[in-house]
């Protein structure tokens, strides 16, 4: 077990956790296993967004803290996952265009973390992050929003794509961040608006990209071409803070 994560084990633990609705991530069965406690840990385990993995003793064995897994282990979130429409309702509350900040494949913890502290300070009314190959809600990532976390609604999504599509039906605008897009500067970022940025070594997905409306870039005068994911999300934030004119001059 990484320091990072909670984690509970056993068929009853795990049984309970799901029943009493705890934001798990990640649930580890055995495969091939079918008897009563395993079914009924499956059964509710697709009631959740909880991503469910068959796999052998061994693996089992590898991941467990205590070696008495039973043939079921859960990662939990450390903090409560938001909504989409929370996000939406934060906005209206304070009288504002939404802004929210779209995460395709962030896995670093630091990272995500990183960028939740930016979108509080921006301003953004929420972070929302896919389900699968993505970075989720541990105890690193609250740690480095510095208390973030605690204001910022995180919202976990099964498909970028179809969230997008049902945004963009909100009014919505979708700028994706990519090196070879047109430079922020020329770009309206103003009125309701998701900014995309992509995993820190492949960028935006192609789908994930093609549902954009634009394609932003930061200029770059160095030697190197790219820029820190979470640096980059902070500076394309406060871009769109400058043109929705909450800047203080």
């Amino acid at each position: 077990m990484r320091e990072e994560e909670s984690i509970i084990e056993g068929r009853n633990a795990v049984l309970e956790a799901l029943r009493a609705k705890k934001p798990i991530d990640k649930l580890f069965v055995l495969d091939g296993c079918m008897d009563g406690p395993i079914r009924s840990i499956i059964r509710e385990a697709k009631k959740t967004d909880a991503i469910l993995n068959f796999v052998t003793k061994e693996r089992l064995t590898q991941i467990s803290a205590t070696g008495k897994h039973q043939g079921a282990i859960a990662y939990v979130a450390s903090y409560e996952y938001s909504t989409v429409e929370d996000m939406l309702a934060l906005a209206k509350e304070k009288g504002e265009d939404p802004f929210l900040i779209l995460l395709d494949g962030i896995e670093d913890p630091y990272n995500l973390g990183a960028i939740i502290r930016t979108a509080n300070l921006a301003g953004a009314h929420g972070v929302i992050i896919p389900k699968r190959r993505a970075a989720s809600l541990t105890a690193t990532v609250a740690r480095t929003s510095s208390g973030a976390i605690n204001y910022t609604p995180v919202a976990k999504v099964t498909n970028l794509v179809k969230t997008m599509e049902e945004l963009k039906k909100e009014g919505l605008w979708f700028a994706c961040a990519d090196m070879d897009g047109e430079v922020m500067y020329r770009s309206n970022l103003k009125g309701p608006i998701g900014l995309v940025i992509g995993n820190e070594g492949e960028g935006v997905s192609r789908l994930v990209k093609e549902t954009c409306d634009y394609v932003i870039s930061i200029p770059m005068k160095g030697d190197i071409d790219s820029l820190n994911a979470s640096v980059a999300c902070g500076v394309f934030a406060y871009e769109i803070v400058r043109q929705r004119g909450d800047a203080v001059c």
